[in-house]
This record gives C-alpha cells, structure tokens and sequence, in this order.
C-alpha cells in the first residue's frame, strides 16, 4: 500500500539511510576537458542522534579503467533539510508509523580531460543501517554510491549530464500489501532511458569519510534468498523498464536496500548508466484507498481484469464504473472485475472503496483496448563471421508499430542491444542465442518477443542424401540448400558444377564435394555415388504361411525401387519388403530397378488351414458334482489344461469336478498343416454352496401350532407330511396330538438350477402343559455336559426373560433370547460353588403368562 512515492530510511542512529551520486556536465574550459558538477545526496533517519549529516566531509574517488587518477572533497550545500510524510493526513490509516529523515546535499566542481573509457565516480563509507532485512550480514555493512561518466569510447561525440530521479522521497509502503513506487526520472540530454534493479554495493572502509581506494572496488551486497539485487524486495516485486515504477506485493515489515539502474540510450544504442542507493522500509500497517494503475492498455482481446492494486483487509464495499452507460455490466460491487468492452478505444474507469468509520477511497484511471497486437520477431544469417540481419515481424491490427528494444543474447557484452525496427549485430562467437524484442505501438500496446537461434560457425548447408547408388548408364540430380555460392568437384562427368542442382554420371565410384560460401563463411560436404554395370534381385525362398496370416515379402538386391504384382495380377506395392496376407496360394513377382538397370524374380506363398478347436458350449454344475465335457477338433494332437479337477484328460470328453468356477482350456497343434497351436476355452460354472437351515430343535404341548421356517434356497420340500400344513413351502406349520412324543421334519433346500442340501428339526411333544422348565443344577466345567443353566420353553410362543441372582439379591444375569443362559460367570469372574435364584417368565400360545421361580445349583 502506497502513500507517495520514493524512499524511506531506517530510525536508527547509525551512519547514512541511502545517498545518490550524480554529475552535470558544465562545458568545455579548455579544447579536450570537460568541467563537471559532482553532486552526493545523503539521507539518514530523523530519529538518528548527532550532527552527523553536517560532519560529513565526503570524498569521491575518479577512476579510469578502474584506477584513481583525482578525488574530489565535496563541502555541504546549504545545511541539513528534514522532510516527512505527515500521516496526520490519513485519518484511516491502521498502525503506528512514522516517515521522517534527514538530507543533506554535498557539491564540488572539478575538470577532467576526456578520455576514451570514461570515469567511474565512487564514494565509500561505512556504515550502512542495522539489521536490513535483504541482507545476511546485518552490521558494520559498508556503501559505496557509483556513477559513470562516459568516454568517446561510447560517445564520440557531445557531452552527458546524469539523469535525474523524480524527488519524491517520502513513501509509506505497507507489509504484505499491493503497492506502487514512481522511481522515474526525465534526462537533461534527453537520451532515452531504462529502468532496472540491481545489485548496490559495499565497501572495505572503516571509516565514514575513509578516502578513496587506489583501486577501484565494486562489491556486491551479502543478499540472501530469496533476495537479491535483481529482487531486493523479493520475487513479487518488479520495475518497469519502460516507466521505473516499482510495484508488486510488499514483503513483511522491516528495511531492505534497494538499488535503481539507469541506463542511457542516444542514437539506438547504450553508452552509460546512473545508479541510485536507498533504503526503504516496510511498515506494518494498512489504510482504506482506491489504488489504480495509471493506465491500463489491452492488447490480446477486448476483456480486461480489474481489482483494487490497494489490498486493504478493511475494505468492506466496492463500486466500479466501467465508463461504458450503455452496457448493464457498467457497474459492478464486486471487489474484482472482468468486463468485456464493446469496442476499440479509451475508456475511463473508476473506483470508489468504503471503509469503516465513514473512511472512504476514490481513484480513476483510464483503458486503452486495442486487440490484436502481435510481437514477431525474424532473423537471417549465415555464420558469426558476418552481421546477422533481425525483423521485426510484430503484427498490430490497431496503431502502428512504433518503439522496439532489441536484446541480441550476446553475452560477452553488454552492447548488444539496439532500438532500430530492424537492425544488423555481429557476433562473435557461434551458439545458440537467446534473441529478445521489447516491442511497442502508438496505442500503448508493449509485448516480447523471444526466440532461440543457433549462431553458426559456418553457413547452413543441406544436401538431400550423403550416399547413394545408381546405374552405369544412369544420370543423377544432387540438391543442396544453401545461401551463397557453390562449387562442386572434381569436375568429372558433371553439369552444372556451379550450381546448387548438378547433375552427375560418373562411370565409377566417386565422391562428390561441394563448397559453399557465403560473404567468407565457408562450409563443405560431400556425396558418395556408387555405381553398378547392373543389378540382380532375389524375391526369396518359398513360404508356407497360414490362413489370414500375414507376411513380409524380403528381396535381397541394391535396387532403388521395386514394384510387385501377385498371380491374380492385383499390384501389390511399390516398396522393398511389402506385407501381403494371400488367404489361397499366390505367386507375387517383383521388379527391381536401379535407374535404367532391371531384374525381375518370384517368390511362391502357399497356405495352409490352422487346426481348429472346439471345447463345447460353457456349462453349470452344483458344489460337489461332476460333469462331461464334450470338445471337437479338427488337428493332430491335443491337451487340456488344468488338469487338476479332470479325468480322462487324454480324451476329448473328459469329467471335471472343480470346487469353484474353472476356465478348461483346449490347445490343439497339427503337424500336416498350419504349425501354430489354436486354444479354446470352456467356461464350467460352479454354483455356490447351498446352506439349508430347517431351525432349531424345539419342544410344544399336544395340538398347539407351531411355525416352521426353513432357509437358505428357492424352492423346499419337508417330510414327512405329518402334522404339517404343507410341504412345499419354507414355512409351513406343525401341529402334532399327544399320540406322538416326538418328531423329526427333514426339509430339502434347492437353488435356481436343481442343486439342494438336507436339513432337519427334531420337535418333542409334551403332555404336561405349556411350560418353562428349568434344571435344578449345572456344572461350567467345559465338559460339554451342562455346563448352561438355560430355560426349556414347552409351548411357549413369547418369552419374555430368564433372570438368575444370587443370594443377596444381585443380579448376574439375564436375557430374552430363547436359547440363550447363563455360564456361571459375572463381570469376567467365575462365580462360587451354591445356590442361585432364577425368574422367568413368558406366554403359552393361548396368551396365558407362565412365570416360574426357583433354585439351581452351581457345582464347580
């Protein structure tokens, strides 16, 4: 989040916050020198303590080709100036901060006599601020604030005066927020000017006013990742080239160093660069506003993407106005926006935030909507030797191309830039480039361009074959690719020698070489053309192949080409080795050529049937039966696999009794015709295991009815038929008299495919009534024998519950499942040797209560 742009410093009493270093050329005194005026800014925080700004007595080292050849003592200029943000006037900021400091300007002027390499201006001086937050080493950490003059080496004719920042150094920048920096500057001369960030500086110097160093040292600050000079505020943060307004997203609070590079640029081409050292501090803070860009250009479609560049989490409304009226999208409250404009043109748009306690932000900006702008870029060249040609190929549907910034991707300099449309660049050595074209047009549309190109050490030469045969009587055409001029040798049997089309005819072996060269780039190769008197072809041996298999026709001659027809007289191809699947007997013959020299032969494919197997139709068998199988062949021999389940696996109708479902598999081979195996496959299907359950074994008085319920199938036949209701169905229903004492029902259980299992139910007949019986003693000892207590229910349709205390009354069991009782056990302990009590109860299937009380005895 930005208030105004520029520089802010540490509050911190220890040296300088930041300083620039800048000179403005004066004139000629004498023929061959230059007067200068050196001019060093200095900050440092308000909160700092002492004079310290007015005990600065700065020396600035000149240095050519990185020697000290003069210094210079620059006095101050006017006393020391305070200048602040006042924050008084943003009544919505959030957060305590403060942007104060104190500058000082310092200024000499000195003659230098021109030279070819020109002068680097230098000022050392220890020590920086404590503890910034893009550096490793957070005391003592040195400055040294660099300017450059350039010589005639660059600029062989005129003067240069630096450029000069915009003086705006007051910022409040907030952590974690969008925000925007204006480090523009306008040129005295005026050059065209780039915007970069680098690496800034450090120095050896112990001392403050330290005098300059003999050498000249330039070493880079101790940034660590993700810091750097490229990214002093980390990867979220970027200059614009054109414009140098920093902007992106603040990293966390605190003080980084940051560095802006100016380069010039006069008549297309770079000649010096000017450097400006600042600190700027990342606050923790936030405030209600309507941050925009100042222009937004579209150049690839009609929609653009809008959102608030100030990212207060206090904003609690939007409003957009697109500055279309006639669109119902003009106006959104959405904090985001994607609008589609109807046409070409410039649009205003504007955005008003609110905020609480009536805090409210406003800003507008304008849309340049021109589509269709296409960045392009072209090259043509032969080797390093000679300048390589670039066009820019940028397509602009809207406005014309008007602004190009070239970046050859030479690294062996830094001169390899240009600003003409389309320019010439010599390399000087041969690679692979990566090429760049920072393109702009009258609409405001700015893209790249990008290209790898490989630099060639010698001019590209393609020839279409490198060996080849041909016929003694024959003549053979050669091309080659190429720019320049050729020349092919020896010169025997050849026409055109000169040309990048020769025909040749050579009576024998020969190798051809071809020179090319281009404006000096030289590059060579050469062809080898064999040469036959004639040619033979052998079709190959006959074949035996079977039906609707296919196979690869292989003749054996140098021939070049080659057509085959079949017996039938259908031409089959006009390859080498063709694949032909004949389903009768075929004779193909082929002719072989090499120019004018022919041969013909034949090759005989005969067909044979594959044997055939047929291992039946898949079948269904229940759990634990058997079944046949039933294949057929037409072959010599056969086998089946597995073999595990089967017998009389030898024959083609063995028995097979597998417990699951098992694919059989017949493979059949035959030695009189086609030799490959045939497989087929019979599916045996096993059916699941039937679990027939007839119930449980139960006791009834003469003449009560009582339900039977069998299960586990589809269809059920009991027997036998006495007393019962009917024997065809799961739940049919008994009633025996007191003639009988017990029965015993068996139920057969079938599934859907006639498979069955047998169960039954043995039912007791007592004559004494409906009634719960109750055993006097049981004995838990894990005999198997009584080692229950558990109620018998005799006529007893609803049981209710079977309880058993002990003496005092506790309860150690109880439950209303018929079947289930107690095992002498309470709360995983064995209970003693004695008497219990039991209760129960339920109801006769008259609906008569039966309760019964009494003892048991527990024996251990």
């Amino acid at each position: 989040m930005l208030l105004v742009c520029s520089c802010c410093f540490q509050a911190n009493a220890r040296h300088v916050a930041g300083g620039e270093l800048y000179y403005e050329w004066l004139g000629s005194p004498s023929p061959g020198t230059s007067q200068y005026r050196i001019t060093l800014r200095l900050f440092r925080d308000c909160d700092s303590k002492g004079p310290f700004l007015q005990s600065e007595n700065p020396e600035v080292g000149v240095y050519d080709n990185s020697i000290l050849v003069s210094s210079l003592r620059l006095p101050m200029i006017g006393g020391v100036s305070s200048i602040s943000l006042n924050t008084a006037s943003f009544p919505c900021l959030v957060g305590t901060v403060r942007v104060c400091y104190e500058m000082a300007i310092y200024s000499a002027v000195t003659t230098l006599p021109d030279n070819v390499a020109g002068y680097t201006l230098s000022r050392v001086g220890c020590c920086r601020i404590d503890s910034i937050s893009n550096l490793s080493t957070i005391r003592n950490v040195g400055s040294n604030y660099v300017t450059r003059i350039p010589g005639t080496g660059t600029l062989a004719t005129g003067h240069n005066s630096s450029p000069q920042f915009n003086l705006r150094d007051t910022a409040l920048v907030c952590a974690n927020k969008s925000f925007r920096l204006d480090f523009g500057a306008v040129d005295p001369d005026g050059d065209s000017l780039t915007f970069a960030l680098c690496e800034a500086f450090t120095s050896t110097s112990s001392g403050q006013n330290a005098p300059p160093t003999s050498t000249l040292s330039m070493i880079s600050l101790p940034y660590f990742s993700p810091y750097s000079g490229e990214y002093p505020l980390g990867p979220k943060v970027n200059i614009n080239v054109a414009t140098g307004i920093i902007s992106g997203i603040a990293p966390q609070d605190g003080q980084y160093v940051v560095n802006v590079c100016i380069t010039e640029w006069r008549n297309g081409k770079a000649f010096s660069q000017h450097r400006k050292d600042f600190i700027l501090k990342v606050q923790d803070c936030d405030i209600i506003e309507a941050v925009l860009p100042d222009k937004i250009v579209q150049c690839d479609s009609f929609t653009v993407h809008l959102e608030n560049l100030s990212t207060s989490s206090s904003i609690t409304s939007y409003a957009w106005d697109m500055g279309v009226p006639s669109d119902p999208k003009n106006i959104s409250v959405d904090p985001t926006v994607d609008f589609t404009f109807p046409d070409t043109g410039t649009y205003t748009i504007k955005l008003h935030v609110t905020g609480p306690a009536g805090c409210v932000g406003d800003a507008s900006t304008t849309v340049a909507v021109y589509p269709g702008f296409k960045p392009g870029i072209a090259v043509k060249g032969s080797c390093f030797q000679n300048p390589y040609q670039f066009f820019d190929s940028t397509f602009a549907k809207y406005g014309t191309v008007n602004s190009w910034r070239w970046d050859f991707g030479d690294d062996t300099t830094l001169a390899d830039t240009s600003h003409l449309q389309n320019p010439k660049y010599k390399y000087g050595t041969p690679s692979v480039k990566k090429v760049t074209l920072l393109v702009g047009s009258s609409k405001g549309c700015v893209d790249t361009a990008q290209i790898d190109y490989l630099v060639r050490d010698k001019p590209l030469l393609l020839l279409s074959f490198k060996d080849t045969l041909i016929c003694s009587i024959d003549t053979l055409p050669i091309h080659v690719g190429n720019s320049g001029t050729v020349n092919w040798s020896p010169n025997y049997n050849i026409v055109g020698a000169n040309t990048s089309d020769p025909l040749v005819f050579p009576k024998k072996t020969s190798v051809y070489k071809v020179t090319v060269n281009d404006n000096g780039c030289i590059n060579t190769d050469s062809v080898t053309v064999n040469v036959l008197d004639f040619i033979t072809v052998d079709a190959g041996k006959d074949s035996l192949i079977c039906r609707t298999d296919q196979i690869s026709l292989r003749p054996v001659s140098q021939a070049l080409g080659y057509t085959w027809t079949s017996s039938s007289g259908e031409v089959v191809a006009n390859e080498k080795f063709p694949k032909v699947r004949p389903l009768v007997n075929t004779t193909y013959y082929v002719i072989a050529n090499l120019g004018k020299c022919q041969d013909r032969d034949s090759v005989k494919i005969r067909v044979v049937n594959y044997p055939v197997a047929a291992a039946g139709p898949d079948t269904t068998i229940c759990f634990g039966d058997r079944g046949q199988l039933h294949a057929k062949i037409i072959a010599s021999a056969f086998s089946w696999s597995p073999v595990a389940s089967m017998q009389n696996a030898q024959t083609l109708n063995p028995v097979v009794g597998p417990i699951r479902t098992t694919a059989y598999v017949l493979r059949v081979t035959d030695t009189l015709g086609c030799p490959k195996a045939v497989t087929d496959t019979v599916i045996v299907n096993v059916t699941p295991t039937i679990k027939a359950n007839a119930g449980a074994d139960t006791a009834v008085v003469p003449n009560q009815p009582l339900q039977l319920l069998a299960t586990g199938g589809n269809r059920y036949v009991w027997s036998p038929a006495t007393g019962l209701s009917e024997v065809n169905i799961p739940n049919p229903v008994a009633t025996l008299g007191a003639d009988i004492d017990s029965i015993t029902y068996h139920v057969r259980v079938f599934d859907g495919i006639s498979c069955y299992a047998d169960d039954d139910v043995t039912v007791r007949v007592f004559t004494t009534g409906p009634d719960i019986f109750v055993p006097s003693a049981f004995s838990p000892n894990a005999d198997g024998k009584n080692d229950v207590l558990r109620p018998k229910l005799v006529g007893i349709t609803q049981f209710r519950y079977f309880s058993v205390y002990n003496r005092w009354g506790q309860l150690l069991f109880t439950t209303s499942e018929q079947g289930k009782g107690w095992d002498g056990m309470f709360n995983g302990s064995k209970q003693p040797s004695g008497s219990y009590v039991f209760q129960t109860e339920g109801s006769d299937y008259t609906g008569k209560t039966v309760f019964r009380k009494g003892t048991a005895v527990l024996i251990r």
